[in-house]
């Protein structure tokens, strides 16, 4: 027996509305910008990309939209034992266990769950066990830091090769000719 559309009329909701079901929203502030900027000031200046610095950075920003995983599968993992009784549960009692906004199917020996924008977030399968995936939300945020990132890593190394070409100059000695 597949379970399917837990959730369709907090999707016809939110849909409504124009507001995403997800209570995470998130925006590249001012203040992330500049630390952004400057780490990538910091990591051009020792010509690495992508520092340490501002990898936990990025990782803690695409945290907060992130949905928790864990938590699903614990919930999900306690009843694995009697996958027949889940199976037979009732579209409400799955909406418990998981709790809003949150749908899964079952599905070839498996279950998927699925966010409140309806991304597949967690796959589980007998023989491979838990398999996360990336949300459309998630994936926003790791390119829009990226992309601030690699604008800025840019532009410091533009202000370090023109400063090193400007002391060439100076030096009397064009290492260009």
């Amino acid at each position: 027996m597949e379970i399917t559309g837990i959730k369709a009329g907090h999707l016809a909701e939110s849909k409504k509305s124009g507001k995403a079901s997800s209570k995470k929203e998130w925006k590249l502030s001012d203040s992330l910008r500049e630390k952004i900027i400057e780490y990538a000031r910091e990591d051009a200046t020792q010509n690495i990309y992508m520092g340490n610095k501002f990898l936990a950075l990025r990782k803690s920003e695409v945290a907060k939209v992130a949905p928790d995983r864990a938590a699903l599968m614990g919930k999900l993992s306690q009843n694995m034992a009697d996958m027949k009784e889940i199976r037979e549960a009732d579209e409400r009692w799955l909406r418990i266990l998981l709790g809003e906004p949150y749908e899964a199917k079952f599905q070839s020996g498996g279950v998927h769950v699925y966010d409140g924008n309806g991304d597949e977030i967690l796959t589980y399968t007998a023989g491979v066990g838990w398999h996360e995936k990336e949300s459309k939300a998630e994936t926003e945020v790791h390119g829009a830091l990226k992309a601030a990132y690699y604008d800025a890593f840019r532009a410091a190394r533009k202000e370090i090769n023109a400063a090193v070409a400007g002391m060439e100059v100076q030096g009397g000695f064009d290492a260009r000719a």
